[in-house]
């Protein structure tokens, strides 16, 4: 689905420009994302991978692929592409796939969002009691880790 049909009210120009410019200060480079991926596929190849010790490779090379070259990381190849640049097993996690072995899994992780009562991506959970929505400012964070500091916890 194109994103600027999901999200209509979003001024995508502004948001790209804001993010580059962000970006740029971590090295991290945005390109033109015009589609909202179904990312449901490239979650549980992130689990294989997790499972094959590659899970922070993998999530980097799927951050990059959609961020910064705009690809459909709901599409297979795209997923295949990767996993077999970091030497995965893509016949493995194909099969995986195939038999849906990470649902479960996943399942279980949106379970513990709810619980947590996260509804957006991403949320950072602290020492469970409070939690920073979104990609905030790092001075958010640290005035958010200070209160947690303060009181103890």
């Amino acid at each position: 689905m194109l994103l600027s049909e999901k999200l209509p009210q979003i001024d995508w120009i502004e948001l790209y420009r804001n993010l580059r410019q962000t970006g740029a200060q971590f090295g991290i480079v945005f390109g033109e994302v015009t589609l909202l991926s179904n990312s449901r596929m490239a979650l549980e190849a992130s689990e294989f991978a997790r499972d094959h010790g590659q899970y922070d490779r993998f999530h980097a090379g799927l951050f990059r692929s959609y961020f910064t070259e705009a690809q459909d990381i709901g599409q297979m190849e795209v997923i295949m592409k990767l996993a077999g640049k970091l030497g995965l097993d893509t016949d493995d996690l194909k099969i995986a796939l195939k038999e849906k072995c990470y649902v479960k899994r996943l399942e279980g992780v949106n379970q513990e969002a709810r619980q947590y009562g996260i509804t957006a991506a991403p949320t950072f959970v602290i020492n469970g009691k409070d939690s920073v929505v979104g990609a905030q400012p790092i001075e958010f964070f640290r005035e958010t880790l200070k209160k947690n500091h303060s009181r103890g916890l």
